[in-house]
């Protein structure tokens, strides 16, 4: 059984080919970093216009590097949300189309469990298992039971993990795309240095808030330039990375104890996160607890994640239907 995935939830456009729901044929992307560089963001009207340019593009390269023809393909799995409107409404509707002119079936995936089921591509995870899902977009905690078993724990309640190392970022006049710029630069600093908060909210609280901590690094900013001070922006960024880590990190071993759950999994963009994998790892360590983390290439989005999501949705639902729609907002849990 061939399976072509298609992902276009936000600037990035990917598609990938899965035989039998577990090996790689290929995996290809096409980034938008240099479109969005200048306006240190992405932006929805030129991501989707892109999106139109690429789709059929990285699709036809992925069914070559497969060495498949688009008849051999048994099913499309396409992102259906979240994300960006625009941008899911060019590859969801590309799948549409394709699926209704050839007959091939179709389903849509919810972009959180293509992270939260990415690991499985690369290594054997036991369910249940608790998840860390932290992007640009989101930061969420889950326990899932199953490839179509999602329980949200926790979720951001303002600016999520991603979001706001981009706005630092851009604070601090670092190049787009910020997160990884920032954790560059945090290598050369102190996460000791400048002690930001930490947003803990109501006692046994999961959820998440990073909107106080990117304001504290707004704020310690303004008060040095009032004071004609010298920022010391390698330490500022090591130590807005330990409190966004340390929270993260924190909470996830919380609702692993709360679920009695030994094994845990980290997925999305920002899991690429070295200081964060490495303050995982550690803590897991001491807790007696596998944390299980896929490699970088399936931690940024990827078709890869979505044919393996989709697989296992279409063994469970079969078919969707063309009257569906894209959404903004994740429907899991």
């Amino acid at each position: 059984m061939y399976i072509l995935g298609i992902e276009s939830s936000c600037d990035d456009t990917a598609a990938a080919v899965l035989k039998d729901g577990d090996t790689l044929l290929s995996s290809v992307l096409s980034s938008q970093d240099e479109i969005h560089s200048r306006f240190g963001g992405v932006v929805p009207e030129l991501a989707s216009r892109r999106h139109l340019e690429n789709i059929h593009p990285i699709v036809s390269k992925a069914l070559h590097e497969a060495n498949i023809a688009l008849d051999d393909v048994n099913l499309i799995a396409t992102t259906q949300g979240p994300g960006l409107i625009g941008s899911l409404l060019v590859g969801f509707s590309y799948a549409k189309s394709v699926s209704y002119r050839t007959g091939i079936p179709f389903i849509g995936v919810d972009h959180m469990a293509g992270h939260i089921l990415s690991v499985l591509l690369e290594q054997q995870v036991e369910f249940p298992f608790v998840a860390l899902i932290v992007s640009g977009g989101t930061s969420s905690i889950f326990r899932v039971d199953g490839y179509n078993e999602f329980q949200h724990l926790g979720r951001t309640r303002d600016d999520a993990a991603g979001e706001a190392f981009d706005k630092v970022a851009k604070l601090l006049n670092l190049p787009y795309p910020g997160g990884p710029h920032v954790s560059a630069t945090a290598g050369n600093g102190n996460g000791s240095a400048i002690r930001f908060p930490r947003a803990r909210l109501e006692e046994g609280s999961l959820d998440f808030s990073f909107s106080g901590v990117k304001t504290a690094v707004l704020n310690h900013c303004n008060q040095h330039k009032q004071k004609n001070q010298e920022l010391h922006i390698p330490n500022i960024c090591a130590s807005f990375q330990e409190a966004v880590v340390d929270i993260l990190a924190e909470k996830t071993l919380k609702a692993a104890e709360l679920q009695g759950i030994k094994t845990l999994v980290l997925g999305g963009g920002v899991s690429a996160n070295n200081r964060l994998r490495q303050e995982l790892k550690t803590r897991c360590t001491k807790a007696g607890y596998n944390l299980h983390v896929p490699s970088p290439s399936l931690c940024t989005d990827n078709g890869a994640m979505i044919a393996f999501a989709g697989y296992h949705k279409f063994q469970l639902l079969g078919q969707m239907e063309y009257d569906e729609d894209v959404y903004s907002r994740s429907i899991l849990g």
